[in-house]
């Protein structure tokens, strides 16, 4: 396993932040930076399991670990999600944790992302490009 990071500065709030990466309508616009087209469904809710899908009904699901609302929410990844169907990996700790921290100038955006080796350089071409959504949306007014 690795531990990544990713980081921007965003001049917005951290609510405003908030709302973009976790909010359906702002997340099917930003997530296509990591897979086209790519929506969610679950409640964001300690405790919950959120999917994260393609049109196809493919993709990954997650167990959301902690959702402290406005300034951290954890995930551990459980599996992948083929044709609808729930196939669970052995993914050890796999984990993707976003951090809030307001400052003057606005919102520093972390994400920490405890990858498996095979996943690294997907996760480091995919997150600058991701952020930069996550920026542009939250900076609009």
């Amino acid at each position: 396993m690795i531990l990544l990071h990713y980081q921007i500065q965003i001049d917005a709030p951290a609510e405003k932040v908030w709302e973009v990466l976790f909010t359906q309508d702002s997340n099917k616009r930003w997530p296509s930076a990591l897979n086209e087209n790519t929506y969610f469904e679950g409640n964001w809710e300690q405790g919950s399991t959120m999917r994260f899908l393609d049109q196809e009904n493919n993709g990954m699901y997650n167990f959301v670990v902690k959702n402290s609302h406005g300034s951290v929410l954890a995930m551990k990844h459980l599996g992948w999600i083929l044709d609808g169907e729930f196939s669970p990996q052995d993914w050890e700790d796999s984990t993707v944790t976003y951090i809030l921290e307001p400052n003057e100038n606005g919102t520093m955006l972390h994400a920490k992302v405890n990858s498996l080796d095979e996943f690294v350089d997907f996760f480091n071409s995919k997150y600058p490009q991701n952020f930069e959504k996550v920026k542009i949306l939250s900076e609009k007014s």
